[in-house]
């Protein structure tokens, strides 16, 4: 998303030194800990740099000679958090050899028991998502492409790979449209649990969450999974004991 606001003909307010030495390391690491807190617990916006450094014992200025600017500063936490997160073939074999769908809808039935594990990482990424300026937003984009922290293009190419997804598609699109949709799915998720009456009605059953995690895949696998594909799943639901439907979604 390189922006409307965005000028690349200027270097980005936050970029702070290229190489830090050594003997650094250690105190940025320090102070991208105690920066997760702030920011995951305040807000972007609310965190204040001073507040980091008063809790560490160091002098505002440090931080800004090790990241920048307070948008350096939250990049590296961004960075870190969602190094944290699993790829999406870390799923157990069990689930892997179901296929593509399959290990997709292990990790959105986990998407809210994984935030109550560790609440900080996921309210890191949804700031980073939704709580940031164009500029910054950019430079994630650049990160999460860059990098592939969520391993993507490995899990497409296993879906591939099995005939589960369409290979008159391009491998780009088709990874693409995982990380949208998959991301702007478990963010829903995600956001319905830090805030319950944002996306949903107190109180819903937990039928009603499975239904529309089901409903998400079935236009996924419309979108990029082989007709062949879609077809032997609708027979499996239609002779499939209740309780392998699950696993076969």
């Amino acid at each position: 998303m390189s922006g409307i606001a965005s000028n690349l003909s200027i270097s980005p307010r936050y970029i702070g030194p290229h190489s830090p030495r050594p003997r650094s390391e250690a105190k940025r690491s320090r102070i991208v800990d105690s920066a997760m807190r702030h920011f995951a617990e305040h807000g972007y916006h609310a965190a204040r740099v001073g507040d980091i450094a008063a809790e560490l014992g160091i002098a505002k200025g440090s931080i800004f000679q090790h990241f920048g600017s307070k948008d350096g500063l939250f990049l590296e936490v961004y960075k870190r958090a969602v190094r944290s997160f699993s790829k999406y073939l870390d799923a157990p074999v069990e689930v892997r050899v179901q296929g593509f769908f399959a290990v997709l809808y292990y990790w959105l039935v986990r998407t809210e028991h994984m935030l109550r594990e560790d609440w900080i990482p996921y309210r890191i990424s949804l700031l980073g998502n939704y709580g940031t300026d164009l500029v910054l937003r950019r430079e994630i984009n650049r990160f999460l492409t860059t990098e592939d922290p969520y391993g993507t293009v490995a899990f497409v190419r296993f879906g591939l790979d099995r005939g589960e997804l369409r290979n008159d598609m391009d491998i780009e699109m088709i990874v693409s449209i995982v990380d949208w949709t998959m991301e702007r799915f478990q963010d829903a998720l995600l956001t319905a649990e830090l805030d319950p009456g944002l996306f949903r009605r107190q109180g819903e059953m937990p039928e009603k969450k499975e239904s529309r995690i089901r409903q998400f895949l079935a236009v996924l696998q419309r979108a990029v999974g082989t007709a062949p594909a879609i077809q032997e799943r609708r027979e499996i639901r239609k002779v499939a004991p209740a309780r392998l439907r699950t696993k076969l979604l």
